[in-house]
């Protein structure tokens, strides 16, 4: 009888010890993965002021808590933050353009996002440059620096995290997940697929080709931009749930030359499984303006008005306080 309890309990150790080195084994080549995708922004500054005024005179950009910082220590405090994501076409022996920009306002203690892009076309300074220009230009001139300084310049509000992904990154991801499911608000067929109205369950290359097209939309890059803040919005649900989060290390090995961000392995996994599963509503804006040209070039224009409204709104989303960790 001791024999065989001996053996039994020599079992059960191995067992353990197995998963343990296995559990190991697994964390390390996900933290690997993440660390591939890893870049810190060159510079962490106070945003611009911008031109948004308030009784005619400039006023600084604020955060939810009190400060015109970004802060890159705001997921592991559990914190609100704010999240570029940059969508970049790339091409060999060319940086490509950010055709996607779509700001996240994340509140851990409401468990609610904040969601709007800013169009590709947006007439707007860009910071570093010394001109006004599309707004997606500040990519081709100036990589992700450019970009984030240009966007918290417009918006009077720091960026705490960015996320650029190359859109073939974006439909491994989809695959990885075993596709995303959307309502199609239009009818319409776009580099070979056929898109019905209604509800659509997409493959990675079908749900690229559904972000992507824009001409044949009767609201043009607007009705593009709607499309694309859905169908972020299902990913990062499908992301942060229990079957998405049995998939991390096949979705990051997979992304690690894909994706770019400044967010840390640990404040990675902090959001996918502390902060991800408390979330339960996306709110999506959207920026309003109307399209001119100026110089023979298509142009969008958001008015200082505008800007305010987005500002109080991503402002009033984030008064929140952390939530214990």
């Amino acid at each position: 009888m001791k024999r065989w309890l001996k053996i039994t309990l020599g079992a059960a150790a191995l067992l353990m010890v197995s998963a343990g080195v296995y559990t190991a084994y697994v964390y390390h080549s996900v933290q690997t993965a993440a660390n591939a995708m890893y870049h810190p922004r060159s510079i962490v500054q106070p945003a611009a002021i911008s031109t948004l005024t308030t009784g005619g005179a400039a006023r600084p950009a604020v955060t939810g808590n009190g400060s015109g910082m970004p802060n890159p220590a705001a997921i592991s405090q559990f914190k609100p933050f704010t999240v570029l994501v940059l969508g970049v076409d790339q091409r060999p022996h060319d940086r490509g353009r950010s055709d996607t920009m779509i700001v996240l306002s994340v509140n851990p203690a409401e468990g609610t996002v904040l969601m709007f892009n800013i169009p590709r076309d947006t007439r707007t300074e860009l910071i570093g440059r010394g001109r006004e220009d599309k707004i997606n230009h500040a990519f081709a001139f100036g990589g992700v620096d450019m970009s984030i300084r240009t966007v918290e310049h417009f918006l009077n509000h720091p960026m705490d995290y960015y996320v650029q992904m190359n859109m073939e990154g974006f439909a491994k991801m989809v695959d990885l997940l075993g596709g995303v499911a959307v309502n199609n608000p239009l009818d319409f067929q776009y580099e070979g697929h056929h898109f019905a109205q209604g509800s659509l369950k997409l493959n990675g290359t079908e749900a690229l080709s559904y972000a992507r097209m824009r001409f044949d939309d009767p609201r043009g890059d607007l009705g593009r931009n709607a499309r694309q803040r859905e169908l972020l919005k299902q990913i990062l649900a499908q992301a942060i749930s229990k079957e998405g989060l049995l998939k991390v290390k096949p979705i990051l090995q997979a992304a690690g030359e894909q994706i770019r961000t400044d967010i840390t392995f640990d404040d990675m996994t902090t959001f996918l499984t502390r902060i991800g599963p408390s979330l339960r509503q996306t709110d999506m804006v959207e920026l309003k303006g109307h399209g001119t040209k100026i110089n023979g070039v298509y142009y969008y224009i958001v008015d200082d008005q505008e800007r305010q409204r987005i500002h109080g709104l991503m402002e009033q989303h984030l008064l929140t306080t952390a939530i214990s960790p």
